[in-house]
């Protein structure tokens, strides 16, 4: 668990000064940190619509408060990125126990270990910008843990820190309620989760979101072809269920499947209880509109894998004794073929080259660091997406073309992904109309202009 988290956080490191990570969605969790530390809880600026909001007009993650206190003591982004790859890292040790409890074998749980570690989805999960969802990985595994070894206490400890990493979390949890009712016949218990869980999703969605944003979820707009809507889809699975079904059976839709279940081998369907705990967060992804949702490189996969791992775990120790370990070693096998071919380590046979869309060459990389360092601390700003990942400490933070009070604006010419309100895409003619205003402008000067990167300056600044 150390060398992992040491590792990944070197890559991590790497990725970030390399410019590799950007505005959305490292620079917007930052500024809501950042806002957290110095008085304004989960303040940020809506890239879209350049106004001042709070994070949780978007999303319901209020553990992102909890990296404040963090903050202010080890100011960087890569300081949370580090945390969030030993958050995941943990969820080894529920796994290690599963594993001891139904393999009744040592080496079979040090297997099972070895498999979630070299799963390429968790690390690629870990090591992607900071998602409060992704906390939720270990957290569901220690959820699962502590119902089976009946410690109630530490559970419910669980179970609402879960809750705080994501509005649809507690449909998830809900999902462990059902499973707990069932499968280990603490129904009561079980009853109470699912009413918490769906209590507290319909509370986010239907009551406080609407109160940050005013009006419904922006992400609504995800799933316009399926509905449009919790209530819309509902509907239409009733009304239209063959648009529903062709939805969630694209070609994307069933590689995703395959290339989730792959790091596994696929023995999670030995445990079809537990396994099924991941269909909701599933049928979230694959419904959405958004091609990033069903990247396992993502965090949209983070109320999927530890439900697939756990699964692993009994599974496998409803085999015979004597299969038990060889079970395991396969899929520890089959794990880390998987992370040699497309995992984030330096010399994987494909992962090496995702993430990285624009020009990261040495001498573009060390002109990027002479254009940002001219923007001072905390000055209000405007940036194109990637850059926005090393802009964001300061209360006023906007994405191109919007300008709000910003003072600077720092553009990669190259990069011509403009946010909307639910996701973004490349409007490279977005971006020249921008360029040609700004350099028209009376109001700002070039400062700044190599590598095809700009910095703008407003001549009263």
């Amino acid at each position: 668990m150390v060398g992992w988290t040491a590792s990944l956080s070197l890559i991590a490191r790497d990725r970030y000064a390399n410019l590799r990570y950007a505005r959305y969605d490292l620079g917007n969790m930052v500024q809501a940190v950042w806002s957290s530390a110095h008085g304004r809880l989960l303040e940020s600026t809506n890239g879209f619509t350049g106004e001042q909001t709070s994070r949780l007009a978007s999303h319901v993650d209020p553990i992102l408060v909890a990296f404040a206190p963090l903050w202010m003591l080890a100011p960087s982004p890569v300081t949370l990125e580090a945390v969030q790859i030993g958050v995941v890292a943990l969820g080894s040790l529920p796994l290690y126990w599963l594993g001891l409890r139904h393999l009744e074998s040592r080496p079979a749980a040090v297997l099972l270990v070895v498999a979630y570690l070299a799963c390429p989805w968790i690390a690629w999960t870990a090591i992607d910008a900071l998602h409060p969802v992704t906390l939720a990985i270990p957290l569901f595994l220690f959820c699962i843990w502590f119902l089976e070894s009946g410690r109630i206490g530490p559970f419910v400890i669980c179970g609402a820190l879960v809750l705080t990493t994501g509005e649809l979390m507690g449909l998830f949890l809900a999902g462990i309620g059902v499973w707990c009712a069932l499968s280990l016949g603490r129904r009561f218990l079980g009853v109470a989760t699912v009413l918490v869980g769906v209590g507290w999703t319909f509370l986010m969605f239907f009551v406080v979101i609407p109160h940050f944003s005013g009006g419904e979820s922006a992400f609504y707009g995800a799933y316009s072809g399926v509905g449009g809507s919790p209530a819309g889809i509902v509907k239409m699975t009733v009304t239209d269920p063959v648009t529903v079904l062709s939805a969630v059976t694209e070609q994307r839709d069933v590689v995703y499947l395959l290339l989730l279940a792959l790091p596994t081998a696929g023995v999670f369907l030995l445990a079809p209880p537990i396994a099924a705990l991941a269909l909701p967060q599933f049928a979230v992804n694959v419904l959405a509109d958004v091609p990033g949702t069903t990247d396992p490189h993502e965090h949209y996969g983070a109320a999927i894998l530890p439900f697939l791992f756990a699964a692993a775990a009994v599974g496998l120790g409803r085999l015979a004794p004597r299969r038990r370990e060889r079970g395991a070693l396969m899929v520890a096998t089959v794990a880390i073929a998987a992370a040699v071919t497309v995992g984030p380590w330096q010399g994987s046979l494909l992962g090496a080259s995702n993430w990285d869309p624009l020009n990261t060459s040495p001498e573009y990389v060390r002109a990027l660091d002479r254009a940002l360092a001219l923007v001072p601390d905390g000055a209000p700003v405007t940036s194109t997406n990637r850059v926005g990942s090393h802009l964001a400490e300061r209360r006023y933070f906007y994405s191109v073309p919007a300008i709000g009070r910003a003072k600077w604006a720092v553009v990669e010419v190259s990069d011509t992904w403009i946010p909307t309100a639910y996701s973004g895409e490349a409007r490279p003619a977005r971006l020249d109309t921008f360029l040609r205003s700004i350099d028209q402008s009376s109001d700002w000067k070039k400062v700044f202009g190599e590598e095809g990167i700009r910095v703008y300056r407003r001549v009263d600044t």
